[in-house]
This record gives structure tokens, C-alpha cells and sequence, in this order.
């Protein structure tokens, strides 16, 4: 198998080169996030955990190309791309919707022989339990209402009208992913899977993210944080965890 080493996937991002790494961790964006979002979370873990940030197209600079369709095609996508990096073994995080394509993105990587140490699944509904809200059928204006009730988008993206308009179609293609999802029945995992949640997560309920425990045949742990949907943003414990617990499979 050909490894990648460079950083011109247009797929991932590598904010810290760390070539004494022993584990990889990709990291998936939330609905309308991308890979910047995950700069700090890289510069914590470096140089023990090297970081490759997941760049969905349609934002940033990948602005101009075409949306995915579906979580499908994503993980499709974002799994053969990772083949290329299996020079060194790989942990998945992925958030809101990030974890839902984490999930499908393992299956892919389990099936091919290159599975990942751990899937961390952070505010999500476990893949069985995905529902359709509808959110991603509103109209803008109920569109961005959502957005600025559950958080974490930049407040620099909300407060400029050129921006936002820019990034809706994005951010209601994610959505439109994420509550079209369908999981299949029997499809499960051999990794271990920790799912994470904020206790104040209006999206995510504790019975639906314990219920990732249903589809590993591998460990599952589950850890409740402080706060809303975006409870892990400049969460140290949240880096705590992470760190620690590579650190525990590298060792």
C-alpha cells in the first residue's frame, strides 16, 4: 500500500507535523464546521498525537467544490483518502455530525484490514437512533436561529451577512446528511468506541449516546462534561481525556 506522507489531500489537514508520533487522530467536523476547528485540539496533542483535520468541500478553500450527498459518500471518500496514512496506526473523533461519519468512515477502515485504535463519538445520537429533526428543511432565517441556539459557530460567521450567505448552502447540505442518515441494521464495529456528551445537550440525550455502546463488539466507555452541544470547545478536560487515553493504547 502507497503512503501518503504530504499535506496537499485536499481532504486533510495537518496543522502540527509530528514525525515522532506513534498514533494518528482524525478529526471530523460538526455540521457546517471544518478542519480549523480543530487547530487547538492539535497543538495540545502535538508532538505525541500527530492530528489530521477532516476538510469537507463547499468551505474554506474548498469553497468552490461540490457538496456530498450523504454521510455515505463521505465516508466513502474520507476512508480512501486515509488508507494513504496507515503508516502509523489511527484513533477517529469525530463531533455532531463528525462522529456519525466517523462511524461509517471505521466500518470502511475495518473492512479494508487498516481498523482504528478508538472512535471517539462526541455529541451524537448513536447510528441507530438518528432522527430527522428537519432542521435542514427550514428557511434561512430558521436555519441560523438553529445555529445560534446550539453555539459554536463563529461569531464573526454569524454577524456578517456576506459570510453567512456564503456558508449556508454548506451548513444545510450537513444537516441535510446528518438527519437523512440511515443506519443499517448489523453493521457494527470491532473497535472500541468512548462516546462523549455535554449534560446540557438539547441534541444529543444521554440514553441516545449510551446507546453507542450498542454497535461495538469492542469496549465502550461514555463520559458526561459540563455544557451544551459544543460543550469540548476550549475543554481541557476534554484534551485530558484524548491525550490520556492514546497515550494508554500507544503505550
Amino acid at each position: 500500500m502507497a503512503v501518503r506522507s504530504d499535506t496537499t489531500d485536499p481532504w486533510i489537514r495537518v496543522f502540527h507535523s509530528s514525525p515522532e508520533a506513534e498514533l494518528r487522530l482524525v478529526c471530523l467536523p460538526h455540521a457546517g464546521g471544518a478542519a480549523s476547528y480543530y487547530f487547538p485540539v492539535s497543538a495540545a496533542l502535538k508532538p505525541s498525537v500527530e492530528v489530521l483535520a477532516v476538510q469537507y468541500p463547499g468551505r474554506q478553500e474548498r469553497r468552490s467544490e461540490p457538496l456530498f450527498a450523504d454521510v455515505a459518500e463521505a465516508a466513502d471518500r474520507i476512508a480512501d483518502e486515509l488508507k494513504g496514512w496507515t503508516d502509523r496506526p489511527l484513533a477517529l473523533f469525530g463531533h455532531s455530525l463528525g462522529a456519525t461519519i466517523g462511524f461509517e468512515v471505521a466500518l470502511r477502515l475495518e473492512r479494508a484490514g487498516v481498523g482504528p485504535r478508538v472512535l471517539f463519538a462526541s455529541g451524537r445520537r448513536a447510528p441507530a437512533r438518528t432522527r430527522n429533526d428537519g432542521i435542514h428543511s427550514l428557511p434561512d432565517s430558521g436555519l441560523i436561529a438553529e445555529m445560534k441556539r446550539m453555539g459554536g459557530t463563529d461569531a464573526a460567521v454569524m454577524d456578517d451577512p456576506d459570510i453567512l450567505a456564503m456558508a449556508l448552502p454548506a451548513i444545510r447540505s450537513d444537516y441535510r446528511a446528518a438527519e437523512t442518515y440511515a443506519y443499517r441494521d448489523g453493521d457494527m464495529l470491532s473497535c472500541p468506541v468512548y462516546a462523549l456528551v455535554g449534560d446540557g445537550d438539547a441534541r444529543a440525550s444521554l440514553e441516545d449516546v449510551k446507546a453507542w455502546g450498542e454497535h461495538t463488539t469492542g469496549s465502550f466507555d461514555f463520559r458526561v462534561f459540563p455544557g451544551g452541544h459544543f460543550y469540548l470547545n476550549g475543554s481541557t478536560e476534554v484534551i485530558a481525556l484524548v491525550r490520556d487515553h492514546l497515550a494508554a493504547l500507544s503505550g
